[in-house]
């Protein structure tokens, strides 16, 4: 069934057909991935809602003002404590640091039933530890467990595994939008953060029951040096030595800092298109947009799907973030003409969209190819303390930068991701060819 689902042909033959070991691998994987995802959906469309019906003591509604500063303490709390966090992970098991995601996530997601700010900046930290656990432990579980399989190619199986699990992740989006509006029509505001609660304990309860555990090659061990073998000075200077690895981190970085630098600026950007172009009374879609923005991203990790069969992952990167550069620029450009470019400029959205859909299980399949297993869930927050001051930096600049202005620092991050792209394409063709690393 989800070899259709990606459109993978039933004629292939036996040899290029998962074996059995990762079969097993991805029935216990992916609907557990889908369930947390989901969990994690449900958030987003009412998350501004969700603060903007709080009441302060004078009896005045929550300002956006507080509501940005709400919405930047999980950026926050994501940089400074996701590295900890991911040494947690890779130490002592990805298994519980999956669940305890769920728990932080769910602390964070009940905290919004209050009213007190003291418990909502605290519910917003929570949350910003959870969504680092949630970027870094089920991956590296995934990749440790999939190494222990010796049959078939290892590499290939995992890269298709990521492609389903982000081609699934988009149908489940499209879903969380219209179970989250059911919800909030049904219980208010906080009704999908209420109904994530109840996901996340049944991802919890999934996690237990199908997952075995698994940490670090050496977890908990300790250096030559005297440092815990998964410590984040060991990940760090590893990180900062392996010129893979450091590229790695850099299109991780600044492709991510970019997506949310666009998450937050596409609703002004396409509202202000179309009141230009249907006037200022019309209503803007945004729902059906984000549906539109899903489809999108369904279609980009379909073709890396069927694209990875016949390119190497560093290859397929250097194409993809090219497009996406190109897209976000024209989106910048558009967003700042005089006239009313809706349909570029929806365009240009919609393009970079598919490049998200696919740059997830690219990414993925990179890490697990160049992170070293030791580290894993350590590294990989490691290069979100660079992508959350990118984000924080331009969200606090806002009203200097404009929407067209953000988009373009957008637009700029990509071509740095994109030149970190091309090189590191350079760096593994010279090693396939055996050439070793040029200059």
């Amino acid at each position: 069934m989800f070899c259709k689902f990606v459109g993978v042909s039933s004629s292939k033959t036996s040899a290029e057909e998962a074996s059995p070991a990762h079969r097993r691998l991805r029935f216990k994987f992916l609907p557990i991935f889908y369930v947390l995802r989901l969990a994690d959906w449900l958030q987003g469309p009412y998350f501004y809602s969700v603060y903007a019906t709080k009441i302060l003591a004078d009896g005045t509604q929550y300002p956006i003002s507080l509501i940005s500063k709400l919405f930047l303490t999980g950026f926050a709390s994501t940089a400074l404590f996701g590295p900890s966090l991911g040494r947690f992970a890779d130490e002592k098991g990805r298994k519980k640091g999956t669940i305890l995601f769920t728990i932080l996530y769910t602390l964070g997601a009940l905290s919004t039933k209050s009213s007190l700010l003291t418990y909502l900046f605290i519910g917003r930290v929570l949350s910003g530890l959870g969504t680092s656990l949630l970027f870094s432990a089920p991956e590296s579980w995934l990749v440790a467990e999939s190494q222990k399989i010796k049959e078939g190619d290892g590499g290939k199986e995992l890269s298709k595994t990521f492609g389903l699990a982000y081609a699934g992740d988009s149908i489940v989006a499209i879903m969380a939008g219209q179970m989250a509006s059911a919800a909030a029509k049904s219980r208010g505001e906080v009704g999908p953060f209420e109904l994530s609660a109840v996901v996340l304990a049944l991802g919890a309860l999934g996690v237990s029951t199908l997952w075995g555990e698994n940490v670090g090659a050496g977890g908990g061990e300790t250096s030559k040096v005297g440092e815990p073998s998964g410590g984040i000075r060991q990940a760090l200077k590893i990180a900062l030595t392996d010129k893979k690895i450091a590229l790695v981190g850099m299109i991780q970085a600044f492709f991510e800092g970019a997506m949310y630098i666009f998450v937050i600026n596409w609703p002004p950007s396409v509202a202000a298109a179309i009141s230009k172009y249907f006037g200022k009374s019309a209503t803007v879609p945004y729902g059906g947009i984000f549906s539109c923005f899903m489809a999108c991203c369904l279609v980009g990790s379909t073709l890396f799907s069927r694209l990875s069969n016949k390119l190497e992952a560093d290859e397929l990167s250097v194409g993809m973030l090219g497009l996406a550069t190109a897209a976000m620029g024209v989106s910048a450009v558009a967003s700042s003409m005089t006239g009313s470019p809706l349909g570029l400029l929806v365009s240009s959205f919609f393009l970079f969209e598919a490049c998200v859909g696919c740059y997830f299980p690219l990414i993925g399949t990179l890490r697990s190819k160049i992170i070293p297993e030791s580290h894993r869930s350590v590294i990989m927050n490691l290069f979100g303390i660079p992508l959350n001051a990118i984000v924080v930096s331009v969200f606090l600049g806002i009203k200097y930068l404009g929407v067209s202005g953000a988009l373009g620092v957008s637009a700029g991050s990509l071509a740095v991701a994109f030149g970190a792209s091309l090189r590191l394409a350079g760096v593994m063709r010279a090693e396939r060819n055996g050439g070793g690393v040029t200059s």
